[in-house]
Order: structure tokens, then sequence, then C-alpha cells
């Protein structure tokens, strides 16, 4: 049990930081389709980090400089989104489509390339970061705490602050719902999108380089990261594009997820002789039962995915 807890919080942690980037976007009035491509840029930021800062460094420096890197890598992959979607009103479904296509190849093709420059014969498309990833754990005897808990926490804080509680939020929720009517009252609804997309990069990022320390010491690009991506699009979705029932909604499709890892410890599980691949569809089996009977009561923003035209009324 303890075991599942552990595996359930990290999970947790990846769906709400990702699930939180889409929330920001789409609140701005842009859909990101791109997130699981921006969570492989990051995760690669931060695992090449990882993998150059010396070990010796002061865990804290460890932590804060992986996650500076990761988040920054999601942030600037994000800005081709922002261009091409904000700035020439591109089909948005279309570009988080190729960003997403785009992270993985783009990922694998740098990672083959700082490889095969350090080491002609290695050609693979692994990132190995296992002595730099003690510092982001803390063993407190049966369970291993993640820092990575804490700062989900933190930004998960943050962000319900930021939206609900600041003239910022104010402003950047009335551009995803009237842009038109914020434009009116001299809110720049371009800037506002702009804002919106680079935080769903900076939580992207972040989330995408918590997925890859969840369990591993290395990690294969070519896998991408597990459909996490479109799952925590799901996540938003149930959780009605508000922070606490993300968080909420977080939790119950990481425990479907943490399930698959530790099946193995549970006789009733695996006495069923159920295949394991069958508990990693788990999650995306449940997203889709899930939305099918909560899609209709979906309160959307009411401009997300259509182009802000200023002379539009």
């Amino acid at each position: 049990m303890v075991l599942l807890l552990q595996y359930t919080l990290i999970f947790a942690s990846v769906l709400i930081l990702v699930a939180l980037g889409g929330c920001f976007a789409e609140h701005s009035g842009v859909i990101n389709l791109g997130l699981e491509g921006i969570m492989i840029m990051g995760a690669l930021g931060g695992a090449l980090a990882m993998r150059y800062i010396s070990p010796n460094v002061p865990a804290i420096v460890m932590i804060l400089g992986v996650l500076a890197i990761s988040a920054l890598v999601g942030m600037i992959y994000s800005c081709l989104l922002a261009v091409a979607c904000i700035n020439f009103k591109a089909d948005q479904t279309l570009v988080g489509t190729a960003l997403n296509l785009l992270g993985t190849a783009g990922a694998t093709v740098i990672v083959k390339a700082i490889n095969t420059a350090a080491n002609p014969d290695d050609v693979s498309s692994i990132v190995q970061y296992a002595g730099a990833k003690k510092a982001f754990t803390v063993n407190l005897g049966s369970f291993e705490f993640s820092w990575f808990m804490l700062v989900t926490a933190l930004l998960l804080a943050a962000s319900y602050v930021l939206l609900y509680k600041t003239r910022f939020g104010l402003r950047l929720m009335a551009c995803g719902e009237h842009p038109q009517a914020a434009d009116s009252v001299g809110i720049n609804v371009y800037k506002m999108r702009w804002a919106g997309v680079l935080i769903s990069g900076f939580l992207g990022g972040i989330g995408g380089i918590v997925f890859i320390t969840a369990g591993v010491s290395e990690w294969r690009f070519e896998y991408g990261v597990a459909g996490f991506g479109f799952l925590s699009l799901a996540v938003m979705i149930f959780g009605q594009w508000k922070p606490q029932r993300i968080a909420l909604a977080a939790l119950l499709f990481g425990l479907f997820r943490a399930l698959s890892n530790v099946y193995m410890g549970f006789g009733f599980l695996t006495a069923m002789n159920i295949p394991s691949p069958v508990y990693n569809m788990m999650p995306y089996i449940i997203s889709l039962i899930v939305l099918a009977f909560t899609s209709k009561r979906s309160r959307a923003p009411k401009a997300e995915g259509i182009p802000y035209d200023k002379g539009q009324r």
C-alpha cells in the first residue's frame, strides 16, 4: 500500500502540473494540444541538466537548476504554439499535433547527436542520470518522498491564487471568455494569450522532468511520455478547468496509473491473471469513460480555440 501511495502521488504530480498548464492556456483562449511535446522537450532539458551538472553539488542547487532548465525549455518550445496560433492565427489543433510529433523526433535526434559526439559507437537515444536523481528523493522508511511532490503542491496553490485572487488571473480568464469585451476595457488580448501559453510551457516542462524521474534512471526518448500529455487534458476537462478539481481528478487518474507499477504486490490482482499491459491501459480507459459521461456538463472557456480578431465584435 505504501508503494501504491508513492506512485499515485508522483503520477498525480505530473498530471496536476501538465493539466494546470493546459488550464492556463485555455483560460487565455488557446487550446494547447501540444502538451505532450512540451513535456518531452522539458524532460530533455532537465535530463541533460542532470547529466552535466556535477552530482557533487548541493541537492538544492541540483533541484533548482533542473527545474529552471526544464521550465525554460518548455517555455521556449511553447513559443512555437504562441507564434503560430496567436500571431498567425493558425489552427490550434493542427499546430498542437505537430508540436507533439516534433517533440519526440527532435528529442531523439538531439540525444543521438550528443551521444554520437561523445562516443561514436553509441547511437542510442538514452539519457542516463541515475546518480543525479538521488538529489530529488528522501527515504522516509518504506516511503520514498520526492521533492517534486512539494513543488507540485506549491505550484498548485500558486496557480489557484494567480487565477482567482489577482488582477492578472481575472484578465486572463476574461480573454478566454470574451476577448472583444476584454479588449474594449484596455486589456491586450494578444499579450494575455502569450502569457497563458508561456505559463503552460513552464508547467508542462516541469511536468516532463517529473515524469521521467518517477521510477527510472534512464529514459529512451523515442518512447515519449506515454500519452501523459493527453491524459492531462482529460484531467483538466474532468476538473472543469479549476485547479482544486484538477488536483482531485489527478489523484484518481494517478491511482489507476500507479496500479500498473505495483499490481504484482497485490495477491488478489495477480490471481486474476490479467496481463500487465491491461493495467497500463486502465487510466486511458477510465478517461474515456469519465469524459463520455461528463463532457456534456463541461463548461470550457467560451472563446477557446477561436483566433482573436481585433476588428471582430
